[in-house]
């Protein structure tokens, strides 16, 4: 017994010590109380509690809704806890809050609504974990009571809570076999790092309790964790019953890697750059931005009006988004809500310490949650607005999240349109406009990797919605130092000694309600069919036409891409035309993506089965918004986008939503060592016969006496 006390009283010192470091950039509201971020705090981005309010954030508790979609405000997530606490059971047993959000109005009634007039009745969804039941609340802040509490009918559990997590990574260390196995492997416990992954769903043995993964690395002479796990070490701990459940020790061989340059951080490169540096450089706005962000939530920019804010599930969330017309001025909407439903991320590795390592980061952590504070000048231009994130804790506490938004213009050298003519005759024509854009961003650091989730609001009335790589491989101990037959047939590739880069795919699915100049659209395939000429027609052979076909149901809607079946995929208002004759409308343009290779039955794949098709169209359902499910954690697929489009319904002139999965598989290389370089890709929402016109004519041209030259041109040698 003394060998393990001694560990684990300098191991809660630690932790304590961590506890204080990290404290300083969260701000709780009112009673001290731990924030819901799971898988973020899980590998040890720990928030701690702190019973004031800075001077910045008093502001949001005089805030009050201006808009029917407006998130809770910290007095209405006190109200809901005020309300909770006389409603049994949270007098009696306060159960953990999972997640509290707006319960936001039908639909039809934020249609309706104009600014001016009283706001829809408030609610608060919550959802709360008693006895491994998952119960889902509606309260109603104006009635002042629940007014609806069902028990969830599904499989799977909500998100995990912070302080779930933080007792799930003590259990461990009470744990006889697992202090044995750290002290073999000669490892200090001041130098331990345990994180909390979450065990996705493997069949009928896992099934009836709530469990996490623990697994642990070591800190010695680097910040970055990450590269030096203590492989093959794997605890599963009930979450309820806070007791260890299953012990795996299979690594005790394989060496832990050195720390050499894995400090990524620039105070960290101590040996000579390679690279000539880079002198500063910044946009300048002389006469200030373009956009205006008003009432908190309501950006107007340009052509442009839509509603953003963010969610504690979704992460960055777009709404109402209207584009005004270049003839009429009228504004015309374009979708009622856009966002980031699920991230689905599969690791490629059988082995006992990594099988389970398919995680749904949305869903089971929850991308708001684990948003950081942007870092100015670096992740978001000098001249951006920032938005913050209001949310809960787990007793039903507000937390402000600061600066979890930004929102800035940029203009990278683009080109909007331009045209020249020849200097033949007296035509001399040189037309050009450069391309400045809205940016809406979001970064959430998901444990290891940093996710950026851009919105991208263009003239022309295009919508390029992107997403971001970065952050730290997911790595994998080996005992080679160097590549070899047996390492190239892994999963994986070595990037350092001792180190692989578990090959693995990250999916984003989509869920874009769009309401093109109304609630009623329909999904057209537009195919190009290659036809052959007939004897004698023309010198040529081939040429290529277009065929369209309107989806009636959801399953003619489910599509999977192909680069020999090209196709476009148009959503219409057929019952408003252009002056010509064709439906209005937007079309989706995939860029660079991947499909889901695993098979159907696998049980990651049966979770996460949304993943099967890049492109799903559903009838609207403002219950189906979450891609995997209301309850991600250990769910089975009983509740997916697969299941809903599997229903079949009508689709045709109906109010429905767009799914769209962008994928990346990734093969991790000695570059992405010891921290990625950003790797990108997207899909655009294009219009489609939506004006009458080219939209941005009427766009000035720059002129140099427009702008301020504040530095000489770069020199030539």
């Amino acid at each position: 017994m003394k060998k393990t006390a001694s560990p684990l009283v300098l191991f809660t010192i630690v932790f304590i010590t961590v506890l204080f470091l990290y404290a300083a950039s969260w701000i709780p509201v009112n009673k001290p109380g731990f924030f819901n971020c799971s898988w973020c705090i899980s590998k040890n981005r720990i928030y701690a509690k702190q019973a004031s309010v800075s001077g910045q954030r008093k502001a949001h508790l005089t805030l009050t809704p201006k808009h029917p979609l407006d998130p809770l405000t910290i007095k209405e997530i006190n109200r809901v806890r005020t309300i909770l606490s006389t409603y049994p059971p949270f007098f009696s047993s306060s159960p953990p809050i999972h997640s509290l959000a707006l319960d936001e109005p039908d639909k039809s009634q934020v249609l309706t609504w104009k600014k001016g007039h009283p706001l829809p009745p408030r609610k608060a969804a919550v959802i709360a974990l008693m006895g491994s039941k998952s119960y889902i609340l509606t309260v109603d802040l104006d009635l002042g009571r629940v007014t609806n509490h069902t028990i969830n009918p599904t499989s799977g559990y909500p998100l995990v809570t912070m302080d779930e997590v933080l007792a799930a990574a003590q259990v461990p260390l009470s744990y006889a076999e697992f202090n044995k196995s750290i002290i073999a492997r000669g490892v200090s416990f001041s130098d331990l790092r345990c994180i909390t992954p979450s065990p996705g769903w493997f069949g009928p043995a896992e099934e009836g309790r709530r469990v996490i993964k623990v697994q642990c690395f070591s800190t010695k002479g680097s910040p970055n964790f990450y590269m030096s796990p203590i492989e093959g070490l794997v605890v599963t701990v009930d979450l309820d019953k806070k007791k260890v459940v299953k012990f795996s020790d299979t690594g005790r061989r394989i060496p832990i890697p050195r720390s050499t340059h894995t400090d990524y951080r620039y105070k960290g490169q101590t040996y000579p750059p390679e690279m000539n540096p880079l002198n500063p450089i910044s946009i300048e706005e002389p006469n200030g931005p373009s956009f205006k962000v008003e009432d908190g939530h309501m950006v107007t920019w340009a052509n442009w009006v839509f509603h953003l804010k963010a969610d504690q599930r979704a992460g960055l969330v777009i709404s109402r988004a209207m584009v005004r017309d270049s003839e009429s001025g009228e504004l015309r909407s374009v979708m009622y809500k856009g966002f980031a439903s699920e991230l689905y991320v599969p690791y490629m590795d059988p082995d006992e310490a990594w099988y389970f390592k398919t995680y749904m980061d949305a869903g089971e952590f929850g991308l708001g949650s684990c948003a950081m504070e942007l870092v100015p000048l670096n992740d978001c231009p000098k001249y951006s607005y920032y938005m913050d994130g209001v949310f809960s804790t787990p007793d039903g506490e507000p937390f402000v999240q600061p600066n979890v938004i930004c929102l800035f213009e940029r203009y990278a050298g683009d080109v909007s349109w331009r045209h020249s003519e020849s200097p033949i005759g007296q035509l001399q024509i040189r037309e050009s406009r450069a391309k400045v854009t809205l940016v809406a961003r979001m970064v959430a650091s998901v444990g290891n990797y940093d996710y950026i989730f851009d919105w991208e609001f263009q003239t022309d009335g295009l919508i390029r919605v992107k997403v971001g790589l970065s952050g730290m491989l997911m790595v994998k101990g080996s005992p080679h130092e160097k590549t070899t037959e047996e390492i190239e047939k892994a999963t994986g590739q070595l990037v350092s000694e001792n180190v692989i880069g578990v090959v693995h795919d990250h999916f984003i699915t989509y869920h874009l309600d769009m309401d093109i100049d109304g609630v009623n659209n329909s999904f057209v395939k537009v195919n190009l069919v290659k036809e052959e000429t007939l004897p004698g027609q023309s010198p040529r052979k081939s040429f290529l036409k277009v065929e369209r076909h309107v989806a009636k149901t959801e399953k003619e809607a489910q599509v999977k891409l192909s680069l020999y079946k090209p196709q476009e995929f148009h959503l219409v208002n057929p019952s408003k035309q252009s002056r010509l004759g064709n439906p209005t409308g937007y079309k989706i343009v995939p860029a660079a993506t991947a499909a889901s290779l695993l098979d159907h039955d696998d049980p990651p794949q049966l979770r996460s089965a949304f993943t099967n098709n890049q492109i799903w169209v559903t009838i609207y359902n403002r219950s189906e918004q979450w891609a995997g499910g209301l309850m991600a954690y250990q769910s089975q697929g009983d509740d997916t986008l697969e299941v809903w489009s599997e229903r079949n319904r009508a689709i045709e002139n109906k109010d429905i939503v767009l799914w769209y999965t962008l994928g990346f598989h990734h093969i991790p290389c000695q570059e992405d060592f010891p921290v990625m370089p950003t790797v990108t890709s997207s899909f655009d929402l294009k219009p489609v016969n939506f004006f009458e016109r080219n939209p941005i004519l009427h766009t000035a041209p720059f002129f140099e006496h427009d702008v301020s030259i504040c530095s000489s041109s770069a020199s030539a040698n």
